[in-house]
């Protein structure tokens, strides 16, 4: 049977590679055997304030991305998460099937909340929604990076348990997808925290829309070591074995093989030829982002899409209010 895929990326400025190489680049090949559902999540971005004109602008780009990394809207239904009501509206309705403790205790909260004294409450609040957003489709496979599982535990559990009280058939109880190779690349200049975009030293990461001078920048002065050797050792040698993750999976040879063709030989050279590797696979998403976003293809992409989305939405919708004893429909 054909499965139901759902995932989303949030509008927060340019996606860079650790999201393409951990997320995006699973959409593209869940959707050619799959019922795919994605789309831009732009009620998770403004957990914290937000420029108007930016986030739309922001918007427009994930959804253009979504096109130019290969994602195809007559295969997938592509969509602004705000455009379906249906996610708010789940989403309290999971609120009141979930614990504080549970939100408490989920690390990203922990993370962003540790140095304020009063976090914003959709901050502490949003895994609920992300677990709306995934349950909202009866999802089967929800494919993201690693990061996320602690998320995906959360919707499972959330899922489960409104299931126990309302009955089995009110949720399909969805699973995760994640890349064991590539899922989480690190950041460039330390090798030992994720790659961010909202990190203050834009020589962290590789963005997906940056032009080749800059992808050689953030490489050749990307953090390593001092003993010269290019091997895959993540305790000892995360640099280097951040760089091999990136070089292996943009050019579908394997670590091992790579480690062969550069033993001898300096970090200068290995750097240079991932420059080549890194600026010759995101060169094309450049270019037919360029295209996209000048084109009127996008907002109708989205509207159609947004009416896909609300018509799959509203099949579950209806179970789920029926479940709770909600409205008079």
């Amino acid at each position: 049977m054909t499965k139901r895929v759902f995932s989303g990326v949030q509008p927060t400025g340019n996606i860079h590679i650790g999201n393409y190489l951990g997320a995006l680049k699973q959409f593209v090949q869940l959707q050619d055997d799959n019922d795919c559902i994605y789309c831009i999540v732009d009620l998770h971005a403004i957990t914290v304030p937000k420029d108007p004109k930016i986030l739309r602008e922001n918007i427009l780009d994930v959804a253009a991305l979504y096109l130019a990394v290969g994602l195809d809207p007559e295969k997938s239904i592509i969509f602004v998460q705000s455009d379906v009501s249906g996610h708010a509206e789940l989403a309290w309705i999971l609120m009141c099937n979930a614990y504080t403790g549970e939100l408490s205790r989920m690390t990203q909260f922990k993370d962003k909340s540790r140095n304020s004294e009063s976090a914003p409450t959709g901050l502490f609040a949003y895994p609920v929604l992300m677990a709306a957003d995934i349950l909202l489709y009866d999802s089967d496979v929800v494919p993201v990076g690693n990061d996320q599982k602690q998320h995906i535990e959360l919707t499972r559990d959330l899922a489960i348990r409104v299931n126990n009280k309302y009955g089995d058939d009110t949720f399909v109880v969805p699973e995760g997808r994640f890349l064991k190779e590539g899922a989480r690349i690190m950041a460039l200049d330390d090798p030992t925290a994720k790659m961010s975009k909202s990190a203050e030293n834009p020589l962290s990461r590789i963005s997906l829309l940056d032009d080749d001078a800059k992808i050689k920048k953030a490489i050749m002065k990307s953090t390593t070591d001092s003993d010269g050797l290019i091997r895959f050792d993540l305790e000892n040698k995360p640099g280097v074995s951040n760089l091999l993750t990136i070089y292996s999976v943009f050019s579908g040879t394997p670590i091992a093989d790579l480690e062969k063709q550069y033993e001898g030989i300096g970090y200068g050279t290995f750097k240079n030829d991932l420059v080549e590797v890194t600026s010759g696979a995101l060169a094309p998403i450049r270019k037919r982002f360029e295209e996209i976003r000048l084109s009127g293809e996008l907002i109708d992409t989205l509207k159609d899409g947004a009416e896909r989305a609300n018509e799959a939405a509203e099949i579950v919708m209806r179970r789920v209010r029926n479940k709770f004893g909600l409205g008079v429909r």
